[in-house]
């Protein structure tokens, strides 16, 4: 019998007549005394990695940025805040930016973090050798694509420490929302004296080395990944969770049931219950599931690098024949909003003043127009349109693709329904093994380019679609040349117009998140980028 087990039932018998005397905590052993804060939360899918430079999804993403920070991070409402650094000054011509290291930070292992672990870790994602997946997020950087792309050395990317507590970087061209942009994990630093003595074994457990709130201690594949409070963090101080435990929650509908049962203290991101559960959990347990609105697009991804979809025509056939309004407010009911455009409405630095042609159409003008060009290509009754369609496995986007389908058929197309898990799915996305595909993208950070950098050309994997347009490419750069916030607004929903014109995407909806949080979790906020880090969170019982 443990120790503090046999105090337990000592208590319970009411042998220990010294509690009169003495005060309780004097008793107890220091185990029992202070028991770790344990926060589990829901976390959609299994992580691929979690390694800043080689992650690329939200669900990696949301364990990522509890074990490491960035130059700057995001405050409980979402918005970038001071991070490793503490403040920052801009030079005239917003091509150099200069960032201040708070003193005495600190790697999780006690070594000293300085600058030149930015110019490291900046060097280590642009380094082709990397093949870092979304390294192409950061080619705002002076000489980032060039380096990404073999032409230059990682020395020339436009990032130095001017000494142990400054780091200089320096842009290609005006970026405003550059603080927003290194809340990403591709800006985050990795300990280069982990990765020199571990090679690509330091982001295992026992290995890892971090400089955020929590250091990694176990990961079992598929089942759980848990970490522990980092007490070298610089704000160790006003850290209120000892531990966390995050689950991979593919189905929504068990994660629900483990929330019920206070297996999970919170489920969050945008599949975190099921939509018809809704009315229930308001009944019987309020104010613990939130609908909110975020930054974010459901689309379909049609793969315009082969056929059928290099047909315009075809492209344009779908996406006339959707009925956004009814899959938003008769199918999911779950607040989304119908859209007729790519880049959602409420964004910084931006009008939403791009908008797909056919967009106050009734439907059966959309529905001669679709079929007009199906005939025009060769397709009719005799000869339906018939193509595959990837979906992620849940109960509201298995309604919402079923209800797609329908409206496809009533234009005479097939859509032939093929599910996999959250994680299959994106790696087939990147891999562009698609035809066609549901797509989710949530903004990185709250301006249009977050967007817009789905379409560019240059920016690899996460250019699902394969959309290549020297036009919409040059109003992009035209744009990030811009200092006028007011005339880049202007060129940038030029560019967003173009890609609607020529069919890159056919927009869905601008989605709303699911979240499920218990009523003694504290520090959640609901926010426009749907990031709710760890440090922010405390437990009240």
């Amino acid at each position: 019998m443990t120790a503090n087990l046999k105090l337990r039932r000592l208590l319970n018998a009411g042998l220990l007549i010294l509690a009169a005397a003495l005060p309780l905590a004097a008793l107890l052993p220091a185990a029992l005394a202070a028991e770790p804060v344990v926060l589990r939360r829901g976390n959609m899918s299994e992580p691929g990695t979690l390694d800043p430079h080689m992650a690329g999804a939200s669900w990696e993403n949301v364990i990522i940025g509890d074990l490491f920070l960035g130059l700057t991070t995001e405050s409980m409402d979402g918005k970038p805040i001071a991070g490793a650094a503490e403040s920052w000054t801009v030079s005239p011509d917003g091509l150099a930016w200069t960032f201040k290291l708070r003193p005495g930070l600190q790697w999780s292992d006690g070594a000293a973090f300085t600058a030149a672990n930015f110019v490291f870790s900046f060097q280590r994602l642009l380094d082709p050798k990397t093949a870092a997946q979304y390294a192409s997020i950061q080619y705002a950087i002076k000489n980032a694509e060039a380096v990404n792309n073999g032409k230059l050395p990682v020395s020339e990317v436009g990032v130095r420490a001017l000494d142990d507590l400054t780091l200089e970087i320096r842009l290609e061209s005006p970026t405003p929302y550059l603080p927003g942009l290194l809340t990403h994990y591709t800006a985050f630093p990795i300990p280069e004296h982990a990765f020199k003595k571990f090679g690509e074994d330091w982001k295992k457990p026992g290995n890892m080395i971090s400089n955020g709130a929590y250091k990694l201690v176990e990961w079992k594949a598929h089942e759980l990944v848990r970490v522990v409070k980092n007490p070298r963090f610089y704000d160790a101080k006003n850290v209120a969770i000892d531990e966390v435990y995050y689950y991979p929650t593919d189905d929504q509908a068990a994660a629900l049931n483990r929330f019920r049962a206070r297996e999970l203290d919170v489920n969050l991101g945008t599949k975190g219950f099921p939509i018809g559960q809704y009315p229930w959990l308001q009944e019987n347990m309020p104010g613990e599931a939130h609908i909110a609105p975020m930054l974010g697009i459901e689309y379909i991804a049609l793969n315009i690098r082969r056929p059928p979809f290099t047909d315009q025509r075809l492209r344009r056939a779908v996406s006339l024949c959707l009925e956004r309004a009814v899959i938003t407010d008769k199918v999911l009911r779950d607040r989304q909003v119908p859209a007729f455009a790519f880049v959602p409405p409420g964004i910084d630095n931006y009008h939403n003043t791009a908008r797909l042609d056919f967009a106050a159409l009734p439907k059966d003008q959309r529905q001669a127009e679709a079929k007009r060009l199906l005939a025009e290509a060769g397709y009719g009754a005799d000869n339906p349109f018939t193509f595959e369609y990837m979906y992620m496995i849940s109960i509201d986007s298995r309604r919402s693709v079923v209800a797609q389908a329908a409206m496809l058929k009533e234009c005479g197309m097939v859509m032939r329904l093929v599910g996999n898990e959250p994680k299959i799915h994106y790696d087939a996305l990147r891999a562009k093994n698609f035809t066609a595909a549901q797509a989710r993208w949530g903004a990185d950070f709250n301006d249009p380019q977050t967007f817009l950098y789905l379409l560019d050309s240059r920016s690899g994997v996460y250019n699902y679609v394969g959309y290549n347009s020297p036009a919409f490419d040059r109003l992009v750069d035209e744009g990030r040349n811009t200092l006028d916030l007011e005339k880049r607004a202007e060129i940038l929903a030029r560019a967003e117009q173009t890609a609607l014109n020529d069919g890159s995407v056919v927009p869905l909806s601008f989605f709303t998140y699911k979240s499920l949080v218990a009523p003694y979790v504290k520090g959640y906020a609901d926010n426009a980028v749907d990031i709710n880090r760890t440090r922010w969170m405390w437990i009240e019982r």
